[in-house]
Parts: structure tokens; sequence; C-alpha cells
């Protein structure tokens, strides 16, 4: 599969339906020396409503472990967290 196939999936989560947008609004974090993916972190999208003040949000993080499965269209996870973990570098 290509990068650019898997950009255009939408995240899903399992557990309630919620959808997070698509995997190419992600930053993919991986060990640039194997090349193993840790999973994505994904900043929430505040309305874009002029002359507002922009929300300070920690962003969530999906761990390629909760990844269940890469369909057509859709990528289902387990869960995200508002924490990523220390990966090991």
């Amino acid at each position: 599969m290509l990068l650019s196939e898997l950009a255009e999936k939408e995240l899903i989560e399992m557990e309630n339906g919620v959808r997070y947008g698509y995997l190419s609004e992600t930053e993919c974090l991986f060990d640039p020396k194997t090349g193993k993916i840790f999973g994505f972190e994904l900043h929430e999208q505040s309305a874009k409503i002029p002359f507002q003040k922009k929300k300070v949000t920690t962003p969530l993080f999906i761990p390629w472990e909760e990844i269940h499965l890469i369909g057509e269209d859709r990528i289902l996870f387990h869960r995200t967290s508002s924490k990523r973990r220390q990966f090991e570098t």
C-alpha cells in the first residue's frame, strides 16, 4: 500500500464510533533509524471562527499497537491518549 493511499483513510475509534479526521491530518511518529512507526499525533481542530482566541489543547496520540484494522477507506483503532510515551531512540 502506498503512503498516499494510507493518508486518505479516515480515523475512527471503535468503542464509540468517534471520527477523528483523516490520517493526512496527523503527524506520524517513527524511529528514523529503523522505520518503526510509534503512532500518530492528532491536533484537535478548533472551529475557524474569526476574531476568536485559539484554545490551547494537548494533541491526541494514537499508538500503532491500538490500530485494529486498516480497511479500504477507514482505519479502526481502539483508543487515543492525550499523552504519548517516551520512545527509545
